[in-house]
C-alpha cells in the first residue's frame, strides 16, 4: 500500500527564540509616557514605540517575529507584535501612550487591542493614513 505520509504543520505561531531575544534587547530607559506608531500594510505590520519628542525607543514587526509570506499581514501576527512591544514598554515603566495609526492593513486594530490588553493606558488615537487628493492621472477620452 505504500508509506504513510506525515504532514508537518509549520508557521502560525511566534518563534520563541526570536521573541525572547527581542525582549532581552529592550532598552533600560525609564519613562512615563510615550507614543506608539502602528504602520499596517497589506503585507506586514510594524509597531514602533517613541518618546515624547518622537525619537524611536524600540520597535518590532511581524516579519522580525518569524512570520513569513502571507502570514505577516494577518491580524494574529499584528496582535503578537503589539504584545511584544507592550512587554518592552512595561519593562521601561510606561503608563500611558498616544497611538498614531498609519495604513489600511488588516492588523491596524488588532495590534492596538493587543497593546492595550497588557494594561497600558491609551490616551489618544489618531489616524494618519495618507489619502491622495486627486489620485493618479485619468484615462484619456476615447476617440471613435
Amino acid at each position: 500500500m505504500g508509506k504513510k505520509r506525515i504532514v508537518k504543520k509549520s508557521g502560525g505561531s511566534v518563534n520563541k527564540g526570536l521573541r525572547s531575544r527581542a525582549l532581552s534587547r529592550a532598552p533600560k530607559k525609564k519613562m512615563q509616557t510615550a507614543s506608539i506608531y502602528v504602520h499596517a500594510t497589506y503585507n506586514n505590520t510594524k509597531v514602533m514605540l517613541a518618546d515624547q519628542s518622537g525619537n524611536a525607543v524600540t520597535w518590532s514587526s511581524s516579519g522580525s517575529l518569524g512570520f513569513s509570506g502571507a502570514k505577516k499581514g494577518t491580524p494574529f501576527a499584528a496582535a503578537k507584535v503589539g504584545e511584544l512591544v507592550a512587554d518592552k514598554a512595561l519593562l521601561m515603566g510606561i503608563k500611558s501612550v498616544d497611538a498614531i495609526i498609519k495604513g489600511v492593513g488588516p492588523g491596524r486594530e488588532s495590534a492596538l487591542r493587543a497593546f492595550a490588553g497588557k494594561g497600558i493606558d491609551i490616551s489618544s488615537i489618531s489616524d494618519r493614513t495618507p489619502v491622495p487628493f486627486n489620485g493618479p492621472r485619468q484615462r484619456r477620452p476615447r476617440r471613435v
